[in-house]
């Protein structure tokens, strides 16, 4: 009975981890299946529905990656990327823990931000151009503005449902202001942070393609429309799912960031 009962955990255990990794998979070839078939269906009334077949877009995949063309544009993005959410994440965090911590600048600023905040990110292409000129300043302040809310109202959020009797016990203990800041308020608001700086890459990925449609000779979003321009269309979807995979590899690392930071918390 016993040797069963000890036995019992693992084959649980070794379910759990097939169902981990087959579930996954079951999914990805249930995706690949539904867009073959849906190429297959569109291809009857439109030949050049075709290219975009599951084989062909591999094919191109291929010769993106062999011709460095996806590695030359892959890297000014993810350059571009890192510089504008590096920003956002700086004044949102920043501004956040101001208005959380001060409740008149937080009814204040409320309708302000809530104003800018449903404005999409893509209607200031035109202002940004005229001010910043063509190249990457404009990128910037497209992603950072479509990046920073997240980080700020997620980092207000956090700090206004902070257990208040946190911070009296360090200010009993002496703490300065700075200390409960730092020592207190932070450490205890980081995972909630971290939800809204996944949440702010999603949104800053999807504005980096349509804004390096704008004036720039590099990036992702610019070999997507040059791709559409020389009608090659199964290198499109090749891309399509470069940018995918892109994003969902940025946000596994944020998530194991978020992990990490979350258990140095609760320790």
């Amino acid at each position: 009975m016993r040797a069963s009962l000890r036995r019992t955990p693992r084959g649980t255990l070794a379910v759990r981890l097939k169902l981990g990794w087959l579930l996954p998979v079951t999914g990805l070839l249930a995706g690949l299946l539904a867009w073959s078939l849906g190429v297959q269906a569109l291809a009857q009334g439109n030949p050049i529905f075709g290219h975009f077949s599951p084989s062909n877009t591999l094919a191109a995949l291929g010769r993106l990656l062999s011709s460095g063309a996806l590695l030359e544009h892959t890297l000014p993005s993810l350059q571009r990327i890192g510089v504008g959410l590096a920003w956002a994440v700086t004044l949102g965090f920043a501004v956040g823990l101001a208005v959380g911590l001060l409740a008149p600048l937080e009814r204040s600023c409320s309708i302000l931000f809530q104003f800018l905040r449903m404005t999409s990110p893509l209607s200031w292409m035109p202002l940004a151009v005229m001010v910043l000129g063509i190249g990457n300043p404009p990128i910037y302040f497209l992603l950072i503005i479509a990046a920073v809310w997240p980080v700020l109202f997620s980092t207000a959020a956090a700090v206004q449902a902070l257990d208040r009797r946190w911070l009296a016990v360090a200010r009993s203990l002496g703490a300065t202001s700075f200390e409960r800041l730092w020592r207190v308020t932070v450490p205890a608001i980081l995972p909630q942070f971290f939800t809204g700086v996944r949440l702010a890459l999603g949104l800053a990925w999807v504005v980096l393609v349509p804004a390096e449609m704008l004036g720039v000779r590099s990036g992702l979003g610019f070999l997507i429309l040059d791709a559409r321009d020389r009608l090659a269309f199964s290198e499109v979807m090749a891309l399509i799912l470069v940018i995918g995979l892109i994003g969902y590899l940025l946000d596994v690392l944020l998530r194991l960031s978020q992990q990490r930071f979350s258990w140095s918390v609760n320790r």
